[in-house]
C-alpha cells in the first residue's frame, strides 16, 4: 500500500512514517517546516519528502491512502484535493490504532510534562529486559537512535499526547490507543489554542481513563488535578506514585538526583546516571512502575536506567567549548523550565546557569503563563528571552527591572551578548519546542571562534 502523509515532519507523524515503512508500505510525505532530528530520520529511512502542500503532489503520486496530520486544516490545498477527489484518508492515531496497536499490550505515557522522556525510559527498560518492545515516541531516544519501531514483542510503548487528533476529529490523540498500562505523569493547563481551561483537559484525560480495561493499571502521582480526573470514575487498578498511599519509596537521593534508590517492598535497586533534577527522578519512577506492571523487576529496571542516555532535545549536551557547556532542551512551559533550571542549579556547583528561551508554544504566545515566568527562571543566573515583537511585550514589562534578564528580538544579538559574557564553568541551556532559527549551531560556532581568537 502507498501511504502519503501530510505533516510528515511532526514528531508523531514522522514516527508513524517509520512504522509504516517498517511494515512494508510505500511511504511518501509532505510538510513545510522541516528541521532535525525528524528530517534526518526520514531521509535515512529513504522516505521521499515534498516541500509544501501543493495538490499536484498527491495527484501525481496517486496514493492508496492519505494520513492527515493535526496541524492541517480546511483550506489547505492538499486537504481540499483529498476531500474533492474522494480519496481515502484518516488521522495518524486512527491508522496507528488499526494497523499497529490492535493486538498489542499498550503501555501509554500521558501528562503535561515528561511524556517523551518517560516513554523513552520505559521502552529502554523493556528492551534491556529482553522484551523487544515496539514504541512510538515524540523524540529520538539516544539509546535507540530512532523514534519508532514495530518491535517483535506483544508490548508497545507510546507517548500519549493530549493534543487533538485531526481537523475532522477533535478528540485527544490518546483516546485511540486503548492502553492496558497507563502512566499519567502530571497535569497542568497547556495548549490554550485548543483547550479553554484545565477542566477541558481533565475531561479528555478522563476519556483516556475510560478506555483502560478493568484488568489494566493506571499510575499517577497523588496530585489534585489528577485526583479530580480519577474522581470522575475509575474502573481499573489505581496505583499512586507519591503520597502515603503509594507502595513506592525513593531514598538515598543526592541533591541533584543523579543517584537515588527505588523500592517497592523488597524489590529494590539504585539509579546512578548522567541525568539530574527531581523531574527526571519522577519520570524514572513512573517508567519503573509501568515496567513493573508487566513483570520487570525494580532491580532490572534501575540497572537499565543506569545505562539510559536521555533523548535528543531533552537536556541534550551539544558541546563543551573552552569550559562552556551548551545544552538543547525542549522545555516550553513554566513548570518544565523551572524544573530543568533547578536541576542544572543543583548540578552546577561553581559555574553559572544561563538560559536562552524562545516562548514559542501557542499557550506561551497567548500570555497564559506570564505570571509564572519570573518564578520559573529563578534558578538561572542570566536569562535571554527571544521575542519577535519586543515593544510593548508582556515579557519586556515583566522583566524591566531585572538586570539579569534580557528580552531581545534578534537571534544574532542574543548570540553576540551571550558569547561576550560566557566564561569557563558556565552551563548554557537553549529552550524551545522548535528550531529556534538555528541558534544552537550558530552559538556553538561563535563560541569556537572566540576560543580560536
Amino acid at each position: 500500500m502507498h501511504i502519503h502523509i501530510l505533516g510528515i515532519c511532526g514528531t508523531f507523524m514522522g514516527s508513524l512514517a517509520l512504522l509504516a515503512r517498517e511494515a512494508g508500505h510505500i511511504v511518501t510525505g509532505a510538510d513545510q517546516n522541516v528541521y532535525p532530528p525528524m528530517s534526518d530520520q526520514l531521509e535515512a529511512a529513504g522516505i521521499e519528502l515534498y516541500q509544501g502542500y501543493d495538490a499536484e503532489h498527491i495527484a501525481a503520486l496517486s496514493p492508496d491512502s492519505v494520513i492527515i496530520g493535526n496541524a492541517l486544516s480546511r483550506g489547505n490545498p492538499s486537504v481540499e484535493y483529498v476531500l474533492n477527489e474522494g480519496l481515502h484518508y484518516q488521522s495518524g492515531p486512527e491508522w496507528l490504532s488499526e494497523h499497529v496497536l490492535r493486538d498489542k499490550w499498550v503501555l501509554a505515557v500521558a501528562g503535561t510534562h515528561g511524556k517523551t522522556t518517560t516513554a523513552s525510559m520505559l521502552a529502554w527498560i523493556l528492551s534491556y529486559a529482553g522484551l523487544e518492545p515496539g514504541y512510538l515516541i515524540g523524540g529520538v531516544p539516544s539509546n535507540f537512535g530512532q523514534s519508532a519501531r514495530l518491535g517483535s514483542a506483544p508490548y508497545f510503548v507510546i507517548e500519549a499526547d493530549e493534543y487533538d487528533t485531526a481537523f475532522f476529529d477533535k478528540r485527544s490523540k490518546f483516546v485511540h490507543y486503548h492502553p492496558k498500562t497507563l502512566v499519567i505523569n502530571n497535569l497542568e493547563f497547556d495548549h490554550a489554542d485548543i483547550f479553554d481551561d484545565l477542566a477541558a483537559i481533565q475531561r479528555q484525560m478522563h476519556h483516556l481513563v475510560r478506555t483502560v480495561p478493568a484488568k489494566g493499571q493506571i499510575m499517577i502521582p497523588n496530585v489534585t488535578a489528577l485526583n479530580s480526573v480519577i474522581d470522575m470514575g475509575c474502573w481499573s487498578t489505581l496505583e499512586y506514585l507519591s503520597g502515603t498511599q503509594s507502595p513506592w519509596e525513593i531514598s538515598l537521593e543526592t541533591a541533584d538526583q543523579s543517584t537515588f534508590n527505588v523500592a517497592k517492598g523488597e524489590d529494590c535497586g539504585q539509579v546512578e546516571w548522567a541525568l539530574c533534577g527531581v523531574h527526571n527522578r519522577d519520570n524514572a519512577l513512573a517508567a519503573i512502575a509501568a515496567a513493573h506492571h508487566i513483570g520487570v523487576s525494580v532491580n532490572t529496571a534501575t540497572a537499565a536506567l543506569c545505562e539510559f542516555t536521555s533523548v535528543k532535545r531533552r537536556m541534550e549536551r551539544l558541546a563543551c567549548i573552552d569550559g562552556v557547556t551548551v545544552y538543547d532542551d525542549f522545555a516550553h512551559h513554566p513548570s518544565a523550565i523551572k524544573t530543568t533550571l533547578a536541576g542544572m542549579r543543583a548540578r552546577c556547583k561553581s559555574g553559572r546557569v544561563i538560559a536562552i528561551i524562545e516562548p514559542r508554544s501557542n499557550t506561551m504566545r497567548m500570555g497564559c503563563h506570564s505570571d509564572d515566568l519570573p518564578a520559573a527562571i529563578a534558578d538561572a543566573d542570566y536569562v535571554w528571552w527571544y521575542e519577535l515583537e519586543v515593544n510593548g511585550s508582556v515579557l519586556e514589562t515583566l522583566f524591566t527591572a531585572n538586570d539579569k534578564v534580557a528580552v531581545r528580538n534578534s537571534i544574532p544579538l542574543i548570540i553576540e551578548q551571550v558569547v561576550a559574557q560566557a566564561q569557563a564553568g558556565d552551563e548554557i541551556v537553549i529552550m524551545s519546542n522548535g528550531g529556534f532559527g538555528g541558534i544552537h549551531t550558530t552559538l556553538i560556532n561563535s563560541l569556537g571562534m572566540r576560543e580560536e581568537s
